[in-house]
């Protein structure tokens, strides 16, 4: 399945991004699945018959005060199956799962257009400091899975796959 998962992200992001950051994202997802304790790892992939479709990872996030949050990055829908609700549902389904579990807070970095259809909202780093300095604070979202969004002082880490300036 890593194979396939690897696939998905470097084809998705290569057609929508270019090729280098198809394989900048292919290769997240290979650091991801090999460096994160599997324990951690939070993986949900949609598909059509045989054939990988969709994937959407979520790894912790943990702040300097003791909280841990889920990360949501990255996402891919495969540009035929795009705008077809797939990606939405898929992340509606990981999110029902985290908060099964007992997870209360997931932040995601990317386009709030996409994200806000699933529950995502806009913070600021005063609220929740991301990991690394980010090249579009726009894009830095959090939703409460328990209720409120309750903003968090000081300072949060990423798993070793997203540790890199690169991402943020």
């Amino acid at each position: 399945m890593s194979s396939e998962m690897i696939a998905l992200f470097t084809q998705t992001f290569s057609d929508s991004e270019g090729e280098a950051e198809g394989k900048t994202i292919g290769a997240l997802v290979g650091d991801l699945l090999i460096t994160t304790p599997e324990q951690e790892l939070k993986g949900f992939v949609a598909t059509q018959g045989e054939r990988l479709i969709a994937g959407v990872l979520f790894t912790p996030l943990r702040f300097e005060s003791g909280e841990v949050g889920y990360l949501l990055s990255p996402m891919a829908t495969l540009t035929e199956y795009q705008g077809k609700g797939v990606g939405q549902a898929l992340i509606n389904f990981g999110l029902e799962h985290l908060k099964q579990q007992g997870i209360e807070l997931v932040f995601t970095y990317g386009d709030p257009n996409f994200y806000s259809r699933v529950g995502f909202q806009q913070v600021t780093e005063a609220q929740f400091k991301a990991p690394h300095t980010l090249s579009f604070p726009h894009g830095w979202l959090a939703q409460s899975l328990a209720g409120e969004l309750t903003p968090i002082q000081g300072t949060s880490s990423c798993v070793k796959g997203l540790d890199s300036p690169a991402y943020w």
